[in-house]
């Protein structure tokens, strides 16, 4: 499916990033990159990551850096390059992107304080287009489960449900902060 081009952050991105303390944030399969611009204009340290380099080209000159990266390789953590490190980032937005063995990682990627912003298509979304392939579609509340095995997360906001705009779609998304490094589990190791 190809990215839905928008210049604008999501709102769902746009009402929780006040929450990013000023640093490091990963755009993660950032595609067009309207995130990581966004952020990297109000002052934050952006990496774009996404396995198109096309999509990547042009964002250096606007402030972001880029990673050209194919996140579900076989063997992508066992990369240099492998952005989920723990307790890196300050933000990460995950946007219209599903890779379901990546959330551990990703989980554990947020410093002390940081904050996650995760939207991305759930199921039912078939009957309005793509994508519809039930693989790359949250399961109700699956998100939820997803972060309820890190007792260091606290959720700030879930939504599971239809939306209007920019175009009718099921949706789902979550937004938690990292309270605790300590208490991330070993099951989220990689």
């Amino acid at each position: 499916m190809a990215p839905v081009q928008q210049e604008r952050p999501s709102s769902w991105v746009s009402r929780f990033a006040p929450l990013v303390t000023i640093g490091k944030v990963l755009d993660l399969a950032c595609g067009g990159g309207r995130h990581a611009r966004w952020m990297a204009g109000l002052g934050h340290q952006v990496l774009a990551v996404d396995r198109d380099a096309t999509v990547l080209a042009g964002m250096t000159a606007e402030g972001v850096n880029t990673l050209q990266f194919d996140l579900e390789a076989d063997d992508a953590a066992d990369h240099p390059d492998w952005p989920l490190k723990p307790a890196v980032w300050d933000g990460v937005i995950v946007t219209h992107y599903l890779h379901r063995p990546l959330m551990p990682a990703l989980l554990r990627s947020l410093a002390a304080g940081g904050v996650l912003i995760y939207e991305t298509f759930a199921a039912g979304n078939g009957q309005f287009g793509k994508p519809s392939n039930p693989d790359f579609l949250l399961a109700p509340g699956e998100l939820l489960d997803l972060v309820a095995g890190d007792p260091g997360l606290r959720v700030i906001a879930f939504e599971d449900g239809y939306i209007s705009a920019p175009r009718p779609a099921m949706i789902q998304r979550i937004c938690v902060r990292r309270i605790d490094n300590r208490a991330v589990p070993s099951s989220l190791a990689l």
